[in-house]
């Protein structure tokens, strides 16, 4: 992109901020444009020309989106082709539900990493198994809280 509209520029800088959270740099930028410009859905060809890449970049970034329940696949109405949009409703009270088994699994992990640790002498596993168990109660706080959050998210949009 030589000379960035304000459009192109914005797609940019929530795609780096994406970026920063551990989400790859493409699908990141995908995941910004569908985001930020105003189309209710589109198919890879619009990908690639909006983001000026080639196709097989957009075909990668797309499976992660779609792998990570980010966007949504759906063929073309009268096309062979697929086109792609941002989960219904939402988008970021739908992430976040989708996140709660992988909380779930965070947290049994830890538990079972924290089961066998405790077999070992204290000295041996002292502050790691601190760690362990101060990370068991952050997942545990965060999946208890996510529905109640969720609910004052819904209401307070509703109130704006």
């Amino acid at each position: 992109m030589t000379t960035q509209s304000d459009l192109q520029r914005a797609v940019e800088r929530v795609g780096q901020t994406l970026e920063l959270e551990g989400i790859p740099r493409m699908p990141a930028r995908v995941f910004a444009y569908v985001l930020t410009c105003s189309q209710e859905s589109y198919s890879a060809r619009d990908l690639a020309e909006g983001l000026e890449v080639s196709p097989a970049a957009i075909s990668g970034a797309v499976r992660y989106l779609t792998d990570n329940r980010l966007v949504v696949r759906e063929r073309a109405p009268r096309s062979r082709g697929d086109l792609y949009r941002l989960v219904d409703g939402d988008v970021w009270a739908t992430i976040m539900r989708a996140r709660v088994p992988l909380v779930d699994q965070i947290r049994s992990g830890v538990e079972d990493a924290i089961a066998i640790l405790e077999r070992r002498p204290d000295h041996e596993v002292g502050l790691g198994l601190a760690r362990l168990r101060e990370t068991r109660d952050f997942f545990a706080f965060v999946e208890a809280d996510l529905g109640e959050m969720l609910e004052r998210w819904a209401k307070w949009k509703a109130e704006r």
